[in-house]
């Protein structure tokens, strides 16, 4: 059965609040364009300035080059860290070939590196609860040449084994689920009652924001789709609220992703986006679905963020 115009003329499209860029994306793609206006392209950066497709190639476009390894950069040139933050390894590598170094690393992240050294420096072995492989987890991992240990899971907490189970702390990927990292937090504290943790929770508050708005959207919906990267921690984690309260879910890079059989029948379609996504984005989504007939859009109520973060020194554009 296909929906008719009628079914669709009656659906309607609510608007998780707050969705997309959150501060540290702003920053990090404001130190790009920046940089490319200030020295002239190519600029290079070290792996996605931020895991979204469309973002990656807009300042592609502009000038930037995207590399994984610095070797990629040639002598002289300038060189900007994503805002997912990198290991002091590469920083030294990046200070003795004398490159421009731009650090887009967003802020909260740099507090999760922050916390890393101090606990380390007070001799405690230090869990990072993340998921492996992700720039962010590799570069707070490689914080510290030793005495770090990454899990996933709590099946990973239960196989830790640590030498002193009084010097123990634990620190998070600022991008996981909430939910999750509170039930793996929780299986850590039961198995080293001393365990110390941060001050203030790593997860960032763009991220508890998204996810709490979700929270509140998905079961006023029957379908929900998150514009987002398939590459994007905070996507992902998204479209997993939304399933885990039993409501279909999907993530999009492009509104021509988007297949007609996900609202077949709804009469309510779910809208939000990653803080990686840009607004133009949730917008073109938006805009295919009234193609698709859906005329109705509601705005829901939520957080207004207004938190910005200072640029880099040296990034001032001239008059």
């Amino acid at each position: 059965m296909s929906i008719t115009d009628t079914t669709l003329a009656e659906a309607e499209i609510l608007l998780a609040q707050p969705r997309g860029f959150c501060a540290g994306v702003d920053r990090a793609i404001e130190i790009v364009e920046r940089a490319i206006k200030l020295h002239g392209s190519p600029i290079y950066v070290r792996h996605e300035i931020v895991h979204n497709a469309y973002v990656v190639e807009d300042l592609r476009k502009k000038g930037a080059i995207f590399i994984e390894q610095l070797e990629e950069v040639p002598a002289g040139n300038t060189v900007i860290f994503s805002a997912h933050g990198v290991s002091k390894a590469v920083r030294t590598e990046a200070e003795s070939r004398g490159l421009r170094v731009y650090d887009a690393t967003c802020p909260l992240v740099t507090k999760v590196h922050i916390e890393v050294a101090k606990m380390r420096a007070d001799g405690f072995d230090i869990v990072m609860i993340g998921h492996k492989g992700h720039p962010e987890v590799e570069g707070t991992m490689g914080q510290a040449g030793e005495g770090m240990h990454l899990v996933e899971d709590i099946e990973d907490v239960q196989a830790l084994t640590l030498p002193d189970a009084e010097r123990i702390a634990f620190v998070t990927q600022t991008t996981l689920s909430v939910d999750d990292a509170a039930e793996i937090i929780a299986a850590l504290k039961a198995k080293y009652p001393a365990i110390r943790e941060p001050k203030k929770q790593d997860i960032c508050y763009a991220t508890q924001n998204r996810q709490d708005a979700v929270k509140f959207m998905a079961p006023q919906c029957d379908v929900v789709i998150v514009v987002g990267s398939p590459n994007s921690s905070n996507s992902n984690r998204l479209r997993e609220v939304a399933e885990k309260r039993g409501i279909p879910s999907y993530m999009v890079d492009s509104p021509t992703q988007i297949d007609p059989a996900w609202i077949e029948g709804k009469r309510r379609i779910g809208v939000t986006a990653g803080a990686s996504a840009p607004e133009a984005l949730a917008q073109a989504v938006i805009a295919r679905l009234h193609e698709l007939g859906v005329r109705n859009v509601r705005a829901l109520e939520g957080i207004e963020e207004n938190i910005a973060f200072p640029l880099p020194r040296g990034l001032g554009l001239p008059a």
